[in-house]
């Protein structure tokens, strides 16, 4: 019982532990893809520290949860969001994504993309720090390589752009315009704007005014203002190296203009990022009460059902202890009636054995008040003989008393011969070979030798050391029972 209450006592334990870490017990897998989409909705809303905090969380919990997949994308994130602001770290967290990539992976093609970003970020770097270009280089053509190897045009126009710009930055301008060109004849309508752009540059870089020209021209910037800017800007630089003072006025005037529209839609962006953010706290605070909420309406829950669970294991052990008793109670009754039915057998038994005595001495009673069994009985040693009458009356005596043993005997065996009947009546009748010599006229070892052959050849009996008399009994306790098989 003891034993009962403290395996109790610890389930509840665990259990308002459990309500008390509710929330830690959600699906840490959801959990992580949850904070993925929401860091990747803050980033949208330019709200890049809230954005950053959510992506940090999104791959500690993926890292509990063993979801790598979100592990790997998240580190992505994180990192293209610090490219501007920490180029050292964006490249740590690319090379980590690559690297988590690589001992989980499931599609090839973020492993293109994650090797893409890890170039584009190391090549910032030693643009930044007037480093060496060759881990950029590697990182970025393991990608392009994947990108053929995976027949993914619109990834191989990517790396190409990508190698166009790292030997751009390296000042090695005839390489990255050929890198460019590449991936100009490759670009699809969603990258076209950017591979221009990268081409113009070059042809801008390598002196060919003309091709510049036109390639800037190509370009529709549409709504993006900074787009807009960069083309009438180098449009600008275009006319200065042409020596158009009026083209270049011209230029240099919308670029201004550009700069300007530019300036005030950040301060509209800006505007509109504090208006996020705080439509974003209210939510959170509305979030947070929801959650608070939750939980208490949780732990009400579980109190409940940790109530109906130890209802329902006092009632469980109420009736294991009923039973057990039960079964006490039954395996004791069990005992008494057994010793009841032992003592009873050793009666019965006890009873049969007087009876077996009593009618033994009856039998030997009668057997000795015959006339021709104290005849056969005699000390004499001079030769006995039976008329077949006196025979007749020995047998008819031994079946009376002895349950018709030599009636069954003849019946079981019926080719006997009459003197092996009589020798079976003389043994039955317990007289000695001496004796059964002196009726027959025959020595002890003859009478011995007799009764030898009488059972191997009639009774079947080999053993010599099983007497004649101990076969007899054998047979007749056989009939007695109902099992006599007799051997013919």
């Amino acid at each position: 019982m003891k034993r009962f209450r403290w395996t109790v006592i610890t389930m509840l334990a665990y259990i308002l532990l459990a309500c008390g870490g509710h929330k830690q017990q959600m699906p840490a897998e959801t959990t992580a893809k949850a904070c993925l989409e929401a860091a990747e909705t803050a980033l949208s809303n330019d709200s890049v520290r809230q954005g950053e905090t959510l992506l940090r969380q999104a791959i500690s919990l993926a890292k509990e949860s063993a979801d790598w997949h979100t592990c790997y994308i998240a580190h992505q994130r994180l990192a293209e969001s610090l490219s501007w602001s920490n180029t050292k770290e964006a490249l740590r967290l690319a090379k980590r994504a690559v690297s988590i990539y690589e001992q989980h992976p499931d599609d090839e093609r973020n492993h293109i993309i994650l090797l893409d970003y890890a170039g584009t970020y190391a090549s910032q770097l030693a643009y930044n720090t007037d480093g060496s270009y060759t881990e950029a280089l590697a990182l970025t053509e393991r990608a392009h390589d994947l990108a053929q190897q995976e027949r993914q045009p619109d990834l191989v126009c990517q790396t190409l752009t990508s190698l166009a710009n790292i030997h751009w930055a390296m000042e090695d301008y005839p390489t990255a315009l050929a890198y460019a060109r590449k991936a100009e004849q490759l670009s699809t309508p969603e990258l076209q704007q950017g591979t221009l752009q990268v081409l113009a540059r070059c042809y801008l870089d390598c002196d060919s005014l003309a091709q510049a020209e036109a390639t800037y021209r190509r370009m529709e910037p549409g709504d993006d203002i900074h787009s807009t800017y960069i083309i009438q800007s180098n449009l600008a630089k275009i006319a200065v190296r042409r020596h158009d003072a009026e083209a270049a006025e011209a230029a240099i005037d919308s670029a201004f203009e550009e700069a300007e529209n530019f300036y005030f839609k950040a301060l509209e962006q800006k505007d509109d990022y504090y208006q996020a953010t705080l439509q974003q706290e209210q939510e959170n605070e509305r979030l947070s009460y929801e959650a608070t909420l939750h939980r208490r309406t949780s732990v009400g829950i579980v109190a409940v059902l940790v109530i109906l669970l130890l209802a329902v294991v006092l009632t469980w052990h109420y009736r294991m202890r009923l039973l057990r008793q039960q079964r006490t109670h039954e395996t004791q009754m069990y005992e008494q009636e057994k010793r009841l039915l032992q003592q009873k057998s050793e009666n019965q038994q006890a009873q049969l054995h007087q009876a077996t005595e009593v009618v033994t001495f009856l039998q030997n009673f009668i057997l000795q008040r015959s006339e021709v069994i104290q005849k056969l009985n005699s000390n004499t040693t001079s030769h006995i003989s039976l008329s077949i009458r006196e025979w007749a009356d020995v047998e008819r005596t031994l079946n009376a008393i002895d349950n018709d043993r030599i009636a069954h005997l003849r019946e079981a065996y019926p080719d006997l011969k009459e003197e092996d009947i009589q020798l079976c009546i003389l043994t039955r009748l317990g007289l000695s070979n001496r004796s059964i010599g002196n009726i027959y006229g025959l020595t002890i070892s003859a009478v011995q030798h007799r009764k030898l052959k009488l059972k191997k050849d009639a009774f079947h009996e080999p053993d010599p050391e099983v007497t004649l008399e101990q076969v007899l009994d054998r047979l007749h306790s056989e009939r007695t029972n109902s099992n006599y098989n007799p051997i013919k």
